[in-house]
C-alpha cells in the first residue's frame, strides 16, 4: 500500500440537483440534495484511499460543527487526518453546489480569509516514508511544503493547478508534475488553445506538464511535444469532483511506479467512472472497478 501525502483544502458541500441552473431571484426546489465532504485535496485523498492507497491529508479547518463533519467523513473513508490543523478562532470552509440535468455544476464557496496560511507543521510531521505528494493551488503554503517534502525524499510531487495558478507559483515550480485543468493552463499561460497552453507551460516549468480537458481528453507536454490521450466515451451524469479524483488517482499511480503513459489512462478511468455517478466524491471508484473498466476498453 503506497502512502500519498496530500495537502490542500477540505470543505463541506451542500449539493442540489435540478434540471437547469436558477437564473432569477426566486425560490427554487431541488430534485435531489445531499451533504457531502468536498474540497480538491480532500476529494483526492478519498479517491486514493478507495483505490487502495494510504492517504495522509494536511489541511486547515476551523474548530466548529462543519469541521467535525469534515473530519468524521474523512476518517470513515480511511483517510489519515493527523496532519489536519484546527483553529478555534476561525470557520471551516463550505460550499453550495448546483448540478443541472447535463451533469454540469456551479459552485459558491466560502473560505475564512483569517485562516493562517502557514504550513510549517507539514515538514516536521509528514510520514517518514511516502511514495508521492499531491498539492492544490487553494492552499499555496501547504502545497509548497508538500512539494518540498517530495523533492527532499526523491518522490513525485504533483500539483493540481487550478486557476488562479499564480497564487501558488512557487509550489508549481517546485513540482515534478503539474497537472492543470484546461482553465488553469489558459490562466497560467495566456494561450487559449489547450495544446499551445500545454507547450507554453512546458517552456515555463521544470516539471512535466499535463492538462486535463474534460471530454477532449488529456494533453501531456514534454520536450516541446504535445501528446493527447483521448477521453473515455461515457454519458456524464455528474462531473462534481471528477478532476479531484483524477489527480488523486494520478498521484497514486505515480507513487506506485507507473509511467505517465500508464498513470494518465488509470486516472482518466477513475474520473470517467465517477462522472457516470451522482454525488461528488461518493462516486469515487474502487481499484477493482477501475481495472475492470480499463479491461473492457482496451
Amino acid at each position: 500500500m503506497s502512502t500519498i501525502l496530500v495537502a490542500g483544502v477540505a470543505v463541506l458541500d451542500f449539493v442540489f440537483h435540478m434540471e437547469s441552473f436558477p437564473r432569477l431571484a426566486e425560490k427554487y426546489r431541488a430534485d435531489a440534495a445531499l451533504i457531502s465532504g468536498g474540497g480538491n485535496a480532500a476529494n483526492a485523498a478519498v479517491a486514493i484511499a478507495r483505490l487502495g492507497g494510504n492517504a495522509e491529508l494536511a489541511a486547515r479547518l476551523g474548530a466548529d460543527q462543519i469541521a467535525d463533519m469534515i473530519v468524521g467523513d474523512l476518517e470513515k473513508e480511511n483517510v489519515g487526518t493527523n496532519l489536519i490543523k484546527q483553529y478555534p478562532e476561525c470557520r471551516s470552509s463550505f460550499s453550495s453546489i448546483y448540478i443541472d440535468g447535463e451533469g454540469e455544476r456551479q459552485i459558491m464557496n466560502y473560505r475564512d480569509n483569517e485562516l493562517p496560511r502557514g504550513a510549517d507543521w507539514i515538514a516536521s510531521s509528514a510520514p517518514e516514508h511516502f511514495a508521492a505528494a499531491l498539492g492544490d493551488t487553494r492552499w499555496p503554503d501547504g502545497a509548497l511544503a508538500a512539494m518540498q517534502c517530495a523533492s527532499a525524499r526523491g518522490v513525485p510531487g504533483v500539483m493540481d493547478a487550478e486557476a488562479p495558478v499564480v497564487e501558488a507559483e512557487q509550489a508549481v515550480h517546485a513540482a515534478s508534475h503539474v497537472a492543470f485543468s484546461a482553465q488553469g493552463a489558459v490562466d497560467f499561460t495566456g494561450q487559449q488553445n489547450i495544446d499551445q497552453a500545454a507547450l507554453r507551460a512546458d517552456e515555463l516549468l521544470p516539471g512535466k506538464v499535463i492538462v486535463t480537458d474534460g471530454e477532449n481528453g488529456v494533453v501531456m507536454a514534454q520536450d516541446q511535444v504535445a501528446r493527447r490521450f483521448p477521453a473515455f466515451d461515457i454519458q456524464p451524469v455528474d462531473t462534481l469532483g471528477a478532476g479531484d479524483i483524477w489527480h488523486g488517482a494520478f498521484a497514486l499511480a505515480l507513487g506506485e511506479g507507473m509511467s505517465e503513459e500508464m498513470a494518465i489512462p488509470f486516472a482518466s478511468a477513475a474520473a470517467a467512472i465517477k462522472c457516470s455517478r451522482t454525488g461528488g466524491r461518493e462516486g469515487a471508484p474502487s481499484r477493482q472497478e477501475v481495472l475492470q473498466f480499463l479491461k473492457e476498453r482496451t
